[in-house]
C-alpha cells in the first residue's frame, strides 16, 4: 500500500495519491456537516447558530493539531525518500513525544480561555451556553484529534493514502450514527454532537495505530528510540511550529471575521454557517492537493530531486486551475439545495439565501488564489521550510483583520464576508 513518489510521471503519481485523500477529506467534511445538519434539523436554528459561531475556534483547535501533526511527520517522509528506516522510526517516536507535550499545554490553554474567547467574538447571549458547551468538549478531546491526524500522516508520509481513507470513512459513518443516537435519542443537543465527533475520532486513531503496528513495522519505534533525539526534534520543530502557527494565525483571522458576522445576529450566523460548510465541502480537492504535495515534495526532497519537485508543482497548478473553475460552477448551481439540507421544512430559506449568496459568490471569484496557497505552502513545507509559509499566514491575518474591523465599523455584512477572499488574494 506504500507509494514511492520519486519515480513515474509526476501528474499520474500525484493524482493517484490525491484521489483517496480527496475522498477521505470529503467524508471528513460530510461527518462535520452531519453535526450541523442534525443539530439544525432536530435541535433548532439557534443551536445551529451556536455550533456555527464556534466554527472558527474549532478550526483553530483542529487546524493547529493538523499543522503540528503534518509538521512533525515531514521528516518521516524525507527519511522514507532517503530509504533511512532507522531515521523513520526515530522520527515517529520523536513526533509522538513532542505531540504529547503539545497536547498537554494547548488543552489547558484552550479550556482555560474559552469563555473569554467567546465573549471577545461577540457571541450572542441567546446561543452562548450552547456554543460554550460544544467547543469545550471539542477542546477536551484535543489529544484524540492530534493523534488521529498524526497516525494518518505517518501513513501518508510513506505514500499510503488509501488506509487513512478507510479509517476516515469508518469515522464518518460512526460519527453520523452517534449523532443520531446522542442528539435525537438521548436528547443531548449540541453536547451530543461534540461527543460524537470525539468518540468517532478516538476509534479511528486506535484502529489506525493497530494497522501501522501490523502492516508497516518500519514505522514502529524500538525501545532505544523512545528518547527524545534533539537533532530530530530541532528539525521537526522548525517545520512543525510554523505549520501549527500558520493554522493558528489563519484561524485567528477567521475568528475576527466571525466576530464581525456575529454582530448581525443568530439568523445571519446560521446562514453563514451553512454556506461555509458547503464551501468547505466543494473545495476539499484543494486541501487534498496541498497534502499530496507535502508528501510528494518531502519524498523527492529527501532524494535530492529538485527538478522533479518543479515538474510536480507545474502539474498541480494546472490541475487546480481547472478544479477551481468547476468549484465556482458548483457554487452557483448547488447553493440553494445545499442550504436546504441544514434546516427543517418550516425554515424560510428565502430569508437566509441572500446572506449565503453574497458570501459564496465573493469566495467563488477567488478560488484560484486559494488553490495556489495550498500548492505552494505545502511544497515549501515538504522541503522543510517553515518560516515563509507562516509569513503567508501573517499576511492573511492582516487582511482579514483589516476587512473585519472595517465591517464592524461600518456595520457592513458584505465587507464582513469578504475577509476570506481578501486573505486568499
Amino acid at each position: 500500500m506504500q507509494t514511492n513518489m520519486t519515480t513515474g510521471r509526476p501528474l499520474t503519481v500525484i493524482l493517484r495519491f490525491l484521489l483517496p485523500m480527496f475522498i477521505g477529506n470529503v467524508f471528513q467534511q460530510l461527518y462535520n456537516m452531519a453535526d450541523t445538519i442534525i443539530v439544525g434539523r432536530f435541535v433548532g436554528q439557534g443551536a445551529l447558530a451556536a455550533v456555527g459561531s464556534t466554527g472558527n475556534i474549532m478550526f483553530l483547535v483542529i487546524g493547529s493539531s493538523i499543522g503540528i501533526s503534518a509538521g512533525f511527520t515531514v521528516l518521516t517522509a524525507q527519511r522514507y525518500g532517503a530509504d533511512d528506516k532507522k531515521g523513520m522510526r526515530q522520527s515517529v517516536s520523536n513526533a509522538i513525544i513532542l505531540a504529547v507535550i503539545a497536547v498537554a499545554v494547548f488543552t489547558g490553554i484552550f479550556l482555560a480561555g474559552m469563555e473569554s474567547i467567546l465573549r471577545i467574538m461577540n457571541t450572542p447571549d441567546d446561543i452562548f451556553e450552547d456554543a460554550y458547551t460544544y467547543i469545550s468538549i471539542i477542546c477536551g478531546g484535543l489529544a484524540v484529534t492530534v493523534f488521529n491526524n498524526m497516525f494518518s500522516a505517518f501513513l501518508r508520509a510513506v505514500g499510503n493514502s488509501k488506509v487513512p481513507l478507510f479509517f476516515l470513512v469508518f469515522s464518518a459513518c460512526l460519527n453520523i450514527v452517534l449523532d443520531l443516537v446522542l442528539i435525537i435519542e438521548a436528547g443531548m443537543g449540541v453536547a451530543g454532537a461534540a461527543y460524537a465527533t470525539v468518540i468517532s475520532q478516538f476509534f479511528s486513531a486506535v484502529f489506525c495505530w493497530i494497522y501501522i503496528a501490523k502492516k508497516v513495522p518500519d514505522l514502529i519505534p524500538r525501545r532505544e528510540n523512545w528518547r527524545l533525539n534533539t537533532n530530530f526534534a530541532k528539525k521537526q520543530l522548525i517545520v512543525g511550529i510554523p505549520m501549527m502557527l500558520q493554522f493558528a494565525i489563519t484561524a485567528s483571522g477567521t475568528m475576527v471575521m466571525q466576530a464581525a458576522i456575529n454582530l448581525f445576529g443568530s439568523t445571519v450566523i446560521a446562514s453563514y454557517t451553512a454556506a461555509s460548510k458547503f464551501q468547505m465541502l466543494i473545495t476539499q480537492g484543494m486541501l487534498s492537493m496541498g497534502q499530496t504535495m507535502a508528501t510528494y515534495t518531502g519524498q523527492n526532497f529527501g532524494r535530492g530531486d529538485l527538478g522533479r519537485i518543479r515538474a510536480g508543482v507545474r502539474a498541480a497548478v494546472l490541475t487546480m486551475i481547472g478544479y477551481s473553475l468547476i468549484c465556482a460552477l458548483f457554487t452557483v448551481l448547488l447553493m440553494r439545495p445545499a442550504m436546504g439540507l441544514f434546516f427543517s421544512g418550516d425554515t424560510d430559506l428565502d430569508v437566509l439565501m441572500p446572506y449565503a449568496k453574497v458570501y459564496l459568490y465573493i469566495c467563488a471569484a477567488f478560488y484560484i488564489p486559494l488553490s495556489f496557497i495550498f500548492i505552494f505552502r505545502n511544497t515549501m513545507q515538504g522541503c522543510g521550510y517553515g518560516l515563509m509559509p507562516m509569513m503567508g499566514g501573517v499576511v492573511e491575518l492582516g487582511s482579514r483583520v483589516a476587512m473585519a474591523l472595517a465591517a464592524m465599523k461600518l456595520t457592513n455584512y458584505t465587507l464582513a464576508v469578504s475577509c476570506d477572499a481578501s486573505a486568499w488574494f
